[in-house]
């Protein structure tokens, strides 16, 4: 032990009681390696108590009383000037106390340690693994019941949907063409097509006046039922909603006002996220429209969409129209342009 090195010359005077019933006895104390020695004056062991099992009697009082531990009728009382061996003794103690194992500080740390797993796990695990499962649960029913209460909600910042019974049964057709459940024009509020949860696709009124082929509106349809395909609606809208929001879906059925307000608004100012060439050039051969059209409107030198270009699966073939021109000219008016 290092700390026994400055004291292995050591010696002290001492009054040693073997039992209750005894005399004192005057003795002589030594450190050893791990023990306290006590010798009659004639330097003859009498015993020997072990550090590690020593107790104080009266902590912080002199002169020092002494005892070994689970034998409270045997004690040794250091002379009051005899300080440094009282010194020793403690210091020497307090060395062994803190190498000896601490079952309850383990516990403890090993505690701390799993409670911070499991901390980890609810924040960083669980609003996922819970999204997940509601996302799964949900059915289709109440995806289109969600989609149309977030379609109210948009309809209060970007305006009513433009709807004429000449242009219903067209964009019912368009609909069918492109593989989604619903289409919406609004005038104002979002900058080309969105898509919400329940197959509803949300149209800006541009796309379809502002252009001559309907295949590029039908282009911006394919691409966004591709980021569906790619990203389930109800999905993003729980991950942007939060795991409060997803917990009353999944408890209750039903979203709040103020969590549709919040993503309506989320919806009109996200930037759509990109998309790779292959799966939607895949959702137009799928629909038997070209993909040229669409990229151009995208990009009108090429350059950022070569690949739609390049790979359209419509080249060279002659793919029934999108739309047939009555269809276009009335679609073409529905917000009454």
């Amino acid at each position: 032990m290092t700390a026994l090195k400055e004291y292995e010359r050591l010696e002290a005077a001492g009054l040693w009681r073997p039992g209750p019933e005894e005399q004192r006895r005057e003795v002589i104390l030594s450190i050893g390696e791990a023990t306290l020695t006590i010798s009659d004056m004639r330097d003859r062991p009498l015993t020997h108590w072990s550090l590690a099992a020593l107790d104080r009697l009266n902590p912080g009082e002199l002169p020092a009383i002494y005892g070994p531990d689970g034998d409270p009728g045997e004690t040794l009382e250091i002379a009051r000037n005899e300080t440094d061996m009282v010194a020793a003794i403690e210091k020497l103690r307090q060395a062994i106390e803190r190498a000896r194992p601490h079952p309850g500080r383990l516990r403890m740390a090993s505690t701390l340690a799993v409670i911070t797993v499991l901390v980890a796990l609810l924040l960083l695990w669980l609003p996922g693994a819970l999204t997940r499962h509601t996302v799964q649960v949900v059915p289709q029913i109440k995806r289109e019941a969600i989609g149309t209460a977030l379609l109210g909600r948009i309809e209060r910042v970007a305006g009513r949907a433009c709807l004429t019974p000449e242009t219903t049964p067209v964009l019912a057709r368009l609909a069918r063409r492109t593989q989604v459940r619903k289409l919406v024009v609004l005038r104002a509020g979002l900058t080309d097509a969105r898509h919400l949860p329940g197959g509803i696709v949300l149209l800006n009124k541009a796309l379809i006046e502002d252009f001559e082929d309907p295949a590029i509106v039908a282009g911006y349809i394919l691409a966004e039922r591709t980021r569906a395909q790619d990203t389930d609606p109800l999905a993003a809208l729980l991950q942007s909603s939060g795991p409060i929001a997803t917990f009353q879906l999944l408890t209750t059925g039903r979203l709040t006002r103020d969590t549709l307000d919040s993503y309506a608004e989320t919806v009109l100012v996200k930037p759509s996220e990109p998309l790779a060439a292959a799966p939607l050039l895949q959702a137009f051969a799928s629909a038997e429209i070209p993909s040229t059209p669409y990229a151009y409107a995208r990009d009108i030198t090429g350059e950022t969409v070569l690949p739609l270009i390049e790979a359209d699966p419509m080249a060279r073939q002659s793919p029934d129209p999108v739309l047939s021109d009555r269809d276009w000219v009335l679609l073409q008016s529905i917000c009454g342009g």
